[in-house]
This record gives C-alpha cells, sequence and structure tokens, in this order.
C-alpha cells in the first residue's frame, strides 16, 4: 500500500506556482509582505510551521478592509499558502484537512493559482479514494468488512393496495393498460398521450448511476463528505 507521503508529488502538483512564486513573492514584498516572503520561502522549504503562519498572515489581509479594497496580489499570496498547507497535511494523510485547504483557496484566493487548486483537489480526491479502498479491501481480507453499504432511502416492496387508493377512479377504466420498456419521449407523445391512452413506462432510470451511488451514504461521503462551499445570506 503507497502511503499519502509517496503520492505527495503526483496528488498536489503546482507547475503555475513553481514558476510564478519568484515574481509573486516579489510583488507581495513591494507591497509590505515582508514576513509572509519570509514564511512562505521557508513553507516552500518543507516547514509545515511557517506554511501555517503564512496562511493566517494572508488571512488577516484578506480582513484587513471592505472585499472590493483588499489587494488581488494578496488573494493570491492566500492560494499560495494553502497549497503549502495542503501539501503537509497530504503527507500526514490528513484528507480533510488537505481539502479544506484547498476549498478555503478557491472561495477566497485569486485566480494566479486557481488551475492548480482545481489539479491538486482532484489529485487530493484520488488518494484518499485509493486509500479508502486499501482501508476496505484490508478490511475485507480481516473478515471485519461491512455486509453493505449504508442506504439513504431502503429498498421497499410494491404495495398494489396501496396504489389502488391514492388513483383516480377514472384512471383505471381503462381495460387494456400498455407497458413499454424504456419508451422514449416521441414515442410516448405518439402513441398514447395524443390519443389519452394509459401506459406503464418502466426501466426509463435505469442507466441512471444517480439511482444506487446517491443513495450510498458512504459513496457521498468519500467524494463530497470533505469539501468545504461557500454559504451566502441573501437578504
Amino acid at each position: 500500500m503507497s502511503s499519502p507521503a509517496a503520492n505527495i508529488a503526483t496528488a498536489i502538483s503546482t507547475p503555475t506556482l513553481d514558476s510564478e512564486s519568484p515574481a509573486l513573492l516579489q510583488s507581495i514584498t513591494s507591497h509590505g509582505g515582508y514576513a509572509f516572503t519570509r514564511m512562505a520561502t521557508l513553507a516552500a522549504a518543507g516547514d509545515q510551521r511557517a506554511a501555517e503562519a503564512a496562511c493566517e498572515m494572508a488571512w488577516e489581509q484578506l480582513h484587513s478592509g471592505p472585499w472590493h479594497s483588499v489587494l488581488p496580489v494578496w488573494r493570491d499570496a492566500y492560494s499560495m499558502a494553502c497549497l503549502h498547507v495542503a501539501k503537509f497535511h497530504l503527507s500526514n494523510g490528513e484528507f480533510r484537512d488537505a481539502l479544506r485547504s484547498l476549498d478555503m483557496g478557491i472561495i477566497m484566493g485569486g485566480p494566479l493559482l486557481r488551475k492548480d487548486l482545481d489539479s491538486a483537489i482532484e489529485g487530493v480526491l484520488a488518494a484518499k479514494s485509493r486509500h479508502y479502498h486499501n482501508e476496505v479491501a484490508d478490511n475485507d481480507k480481516e473478515g471485519h468488512g461491512e455486509a453493505g453499504s449504508r442506504l439513504l432511502v431502503s429498498p421497499q416492496e410494491f404495495d398494489k393496495s396501496e396504489v389502488l387508493r391514492i388513483l383516480p377512479i377514472r384512471s383505471l377504466s381503462s381495460k387494456i393498460v400498455g407497458k413499454r420498456s424504456a419508451l422514449s419521449l416521441e414515442a410516448f407523445l405518439c402513441e398514447y398521450f395524443l390519443s389519452g391512452s394509459p401506459v406503464i413506462i418502466t426501466d426509463c432510470m435505469a442507466h441512471w448511476p444517480a439511482r444506487t451511488r446517491w443513495n450510498d451514504m458512504d459513496y457521498l461521503r468519500r467524494i463530497a463528505g470533505d469539501r468545504t462551499v461557500p454559504v451566502e445570506h441573501l437578504s
């Protein structure tokens, strides 16, 4: 099993940051960010505390006044710090914290490093998925795996009497009711809707992955449970 530390180079690749870092740090310094530049340089050299300190410094600058008055360079600085912090979280196997750092970089950061952030999120999710599947495989080998995934909606048997109670009486007056599998919209309109004939349509959603995936709590937590999203109050 490969460790998160072994996957860090491929999970979080930052080509834009690598090429734009000198110019970005110079711009930050020219706007008074000497301390940030120092911390960011140490973070790039492998200092996790420096990465966290740089993130806090950029965060303070983002909240130094109204959003429209924040210098764009500090938004890019925050994105840079978030990428550094996420790398350390991933190397420690902290997938949730890594994703949160990257999501915050997207929400609050600037456009310069957006591609790096998006790519890093895909990499962390892939590394997390591999880690999850390896754990499941290990549990199955040891006999500790669950019998099945937890479903949000439990399958229920078809209750014909309940359907007859709900349906209007006139809807049951037709002696012949057709039953078609995966009927197209065009065929439904031409063959049944225009003539007012009833029809039972089946299997129209059988190919939808959401029928099973969105009903699996483990799947939802695995792909979206650790993501951070902005919430705005509209009055």
